[in-house]
């Protein structure tokens, strides 16, 4: 598949700082032949540092990434994928037609709340980024099989 050919994704979340940043880091890895990937958040808070340590533990690099709303990328979406309730719940129209697809995940920070020591919390983060590298392991077809 040509660059040209590449659909475009954003991955949404609500506060751009965790699950949408690694399906982002996960897609450029894994997927830039065939995705062109972006993330952006509804209300976004900045990228979790737990989130990138956990991407780095994998050869993936998001330190460079910061957290953004979707209208700053400028980018007219093929697929839009939420990866939070609250996001899928709130989310905004996309101009252009591009298809809403809900995938959702834990959130990582939720389930690390009580952690005394980032030892405790990155449990949460490893299997939440494993189970997005799963998804994205999918792509493009799954998302070109939901738009039926």
């Amino acid at each position: 598949m040509a660059a040209a050919e590449r659909i475009k994704v954003l991955f949404l979340c609500t506060g751009n700082s965790c699950r949408s940043q690694m399906a982002e880091g996960w897609a450029k890895a894994l997927r830039a032949d065939t995705v062109e990937a972006y993330s952006a958040g509804t209300n976004p808070q900045g990228v979790n540092r737990l989130a990138v340590q956990a991407m780095r533990e994998v050869g993936v690099d998001i330190t460079g990434h910061y957290s953004k709303r979707p209208e700053e990328l400028g980018v007219a979406f093929d697929f839009v994928v939420t990866v939070c309730d609250s996001a899928h719940e709130s989310c905004p129209v996309f101009p252009g037609g591009a298809r809403v697809v809900h995938v959702g995940f834990d959130d990582p920070p939720r389930l690390a709340k009580d952690a005394t020591s980032d030892e405790e919390a990155l449990p949460h983060y490893r299997r939440v980024r494993d189970e997005i590298r799963a998804f994205i392991e999918t792509l493009p077809g799954a998302l070109q099989d939901a738009r039926g």
